[in-house]
């Protein structure tokens, strides 16, 4: 298939880290353990996205700085080729985009360091007073929820038709024959069971390299390995 667009999840498929275990560490590496528990289980499909995310949010409360300081971890700890595959899909005339249930502050920053257009981010604002201090966040995206993915992935332009969409999670295998239309599950940095085994295609990791693989056409692999600076790109794409 000849997709026109490839969308990915952020946490833990675009960068190493989970934006929301670096906000509680810098208020109360306490609350870690349990709200990481909780996380980890909405990944897993276990409990729905909502419940967490509210929890976690009043507990953490995080100020508006704080977001710069999860979106400086991002780029500092971007998963191995993340930026070159940004690159190489862009080369191929692909629409780049990225939609997480992550903060829409740090992932912006991320995306913007990746190469990735902002009007192709997708994730949740915060609201905060004028000295920063937190409020709530936006209850009107569909992204804090099960099936939000999905639903701005239906909302794509008709012109990022076909999409491929790219993560590691439950909230991400929903999109799978609804909204996307193939989804590669990635476990490079979190091999969840349950997406590795539903998942139509798989990346092992921990390059984001092998994703190629799947959303690139045999002819236009053959294309970018013919630019010197894409070439060892799909050498590791092959491996």
């Amino acid at each position: 298939m000849l997709f026109r667009a490839v969308y990915f999840d952020c946490d833990s498929t675009l960068a190493t880290i989970e934006g929301v275990d670096e906000l509680i560490d810098a208020i109360d590496p306490g609350l870690r353990v349990e709200l990481a528990e909780l996380t980890e289980r909405a990944m897993n499909g276990q409990v729905p996205l909502a419940e967490v995310y509210e929890t976690r949010l009043a507990r953490i409360a995080p100020r508006r700085d704080l977001l710069h300081r999860v979106g400086e971890l991002y780029v500092q700890n971007e998963v191995p080729h993340a930026r070159d595959v940004v690159q190489a899909l862009r080369a191929s005339g692909k629409h780049v985009g990225i939609i997480s249930g992550g903060l829409l502050l740090p992932v912006r920053m991320l995306a913007r360091d990746l190469g990735i257009p902002e009007v192709n981010v997708h994730a949740v604002p915060l609201e905060f007073t004028a000295s920063g201090d937190y409020v709530d966040f936006d209850r009107r995206s569909p992204l804090w929820q099960n099936g939000g993915k999905v639903e701005v992935l239906l909302g794509l332009p008709a012109e990022h038709r076909p999409v491929a969409f790219v993560g590691d999670g439950a909230t991400d295998l929903e999109t799978q024959m609804d909204g996307a239309d193939l989804f590669v599950g990635f476990g490079g940095v979190a091999a969840r069971e349950i997406v590795r085994s539903n998942a139509e295609a798989w990346v092992p990791g921990p390059s984001l390299a092998g994703v190629l693989r799947h959303v690139l056409t045999a002819g236009e692999r053959a294309r970018l390995r013919s630019q010197p600076r894409f070439s060892e790109l799909l050498s590791a794409a092959e491996e």
